[in-house]
């Protein structure tokens, strides 16, 4: 049985090796994340050309998602960790050569951080609150719950809205190179509203080599605020849980969660889970039965793809991660809890495209009154297939293209396997050829029923205005 939904996972240390990648790859990995927190270009051009080989070698199509840092405040380095007590005071500051205060590497952070204002550090392990701040470099705040504090943790702010741009310095270099690598997928990190997505489409496009689609990472309360606005120009959606949990109530981490899930179903938009799948297992052997609930529920949820993080980069156990959660997907899907039970709600197009998509979507309710065993989607640049997998039909959907690109990004996203296909010049002889195909992989039976979605004429490659219901 193949998987509908997906698996991402981190390339790091644990992973990076080519044996180890093929192993992963064999094993169900479908996107590899390459985190630019932590990996040099010359590191992760040697990932890049080993997942290609692989790509080559196996004959699948795994995608690579590049993950920018994006503005992420830290404190400075220490000799030897800091104890902050309870109910001390405690200083920071902007300013290098103080040596009394704690150092943070945002500028603005005088200026942004108003009195009354939380700092959270380490993942929130320690909580301060701002008693004054001078809006030039320094900052005083008060321990709330205290601990030790070590070098470069992070710092998080959930009371302040930030100047900070969204993409820094560092990320304009790693997305320069990111570009010249031909990479699918880009995840900005700490969205806060649409022209977030705007402004690095903008680049992307000036660049004129790349194709790559952008992943809004929801971490933060703004991006929840303006939630609608953020899937409509983004290509898809991360559920960043680490510093969502931290910027907003951890507590209402599920229900948005949901509410995402939702909301990028009936946009048709992709959308990832991540964060902490599988934590245990970045040590133990076996997960917790709370994870293993964790990944169900977002199986059931229907997210197209759910992401492993340190698991699979720094973990002990990177291919049995990649076991575990490929096992619990197949036995939710196969489940009556699968997504495919449920009655999705859609938007109705308003744009150029509502011809294809009511197609789409017409093709996904007969296949369901027929129990058509697969839609075949005949894609260049994915659009009908996107928008096939955001009914979440029982049938598979198998899209055939000549665009290798496309092959690859599809790989994120649910239900969706990629075929190269670059011989039908008629309409006719693709849907005959398509359908050979799968019998000779032994996805389809001879006779069953098979659902076409195409454009015709078919050598005009234009917008899906075809649907045929034949026998294979």
């Amino acid at each position: 049985m193949i998987r509908k939904t997906k698996i991402i996972a981190t390339i790091g240390p644990s992973s990076s090796s080519k044996a180890i990648l093929m192993k992963m790859i064999s094993r169900g990995v479908n996107v590899c994340r390459l985190n630019f927190s932590h990996l040099s270009h010359e590191k992760a051009k040697e990932i890049i050309i080993i997942i290609k080989e692989i790509n080559q070698e196996l004959h699948v199509h795994t995608a690579i998602l590049a993950d920018l840092q994006g503005p992420k405040i830290r404190v400075g380095n220490f000799e030897t960790p800091r104890t902050l007590r309870k109910a001390s005071e405690v200083s920071f500051s902007t300013n290098k050569k103080d040596k009394k205060a704690i150092f943070i590497n945002y500028s603005s952070f005088a200026k942004d951080v108003k009195k009354g204002d939380r700092i959270l550090l380490d993942d929130g392990k320690i909580v301060l609150k701002t008693i004054h701040s001078n809006s030039k470099n320094t900052i005083k705040a008060k321990v709330i719950f205290g601990g030790k504090l070590y070098s470069n943790k992070g710092v998080n702010l959930p009371d302040t809205q930030t100047s900070i741009p969204c993409l820094t310095q560092k990320d304009k270099k790693d997305l320069a190179f990111i570009l010249g690598e031909k990479i699918e997928w880009i995840a900005l990190s700490f969205v806060r509203s649409s022209e977030d997505i705007i402004k690095l489409k903008k680049i992307i496009r000036k660049n004129k080599t790349s194709n790559a689609r952008v992943i809004a990472k929801i971490e933060k309360p703004e991006a929840i605020d303006d939630i609608d606005n953020i899937i409509t120009q983004a290509d898809a959606v991360m559920v960043a849980r680490g510093d969502l949990g931290i910027e907003i109530p951890l507590h209402k981490v599920p229900v948005y969660q949901k509410l995402i899930v939702e909301k990028c179903i009936t946009q048709s938009k992709p959308v990832v889970i991540a964060t902490q799948m599988l934590e245990s297992m970045t040590k133990n052997i076996s997960a917790t039965r709370a994870e293993v609930n964790d990944v169900a529920n977002s199986v059931i949820d229907g997210a197209d793809a759910m992401m492993l993080s340190g698991e699979t980069s720094v973990g002990k156990h990177p291919t049995k991660v990649i076991d575990t959660m490929r096992k619990i997907i197949r036995d939710v899907e196969r489940s009556e809890h699968n997504i495919s039970k449920k009655e999705a709600t859609k938007t109705s197009s308003k744009n150029e495209r509502g011809l294809s998509s009511a197609i789409c979507s017409s093709a996904c309710q007969i296949a369901e009154q027929t129990k058509a065993q697969a839609i075949i989607t005949i894609t260049y640049s994915g659009y009908n297939t996107i928008k096939t997998s955001s009914h979440r039909p029982h049938a598979f959907i198998y899209a055939f293209t000549n665009n290798h690109s496309i092959l690859n990004t599809l790989s994120l996203v649910w239900g969706v396997q990629g075929f190269y296909y670059d011989r039908g010049t008629t309409t006719d002889q693709t849907i005959k050829e398509t359908k050979e195909i799968l019998i000779k992989n032994k996805l389809i039976k001879k006779g069953e029923l098979v659902i076409n979605v195409a454009s015709m004429p078919a050598n005009e490659k234009g917008m899906t205005n075809m649907m045929k219901l034949s026998r294979a």
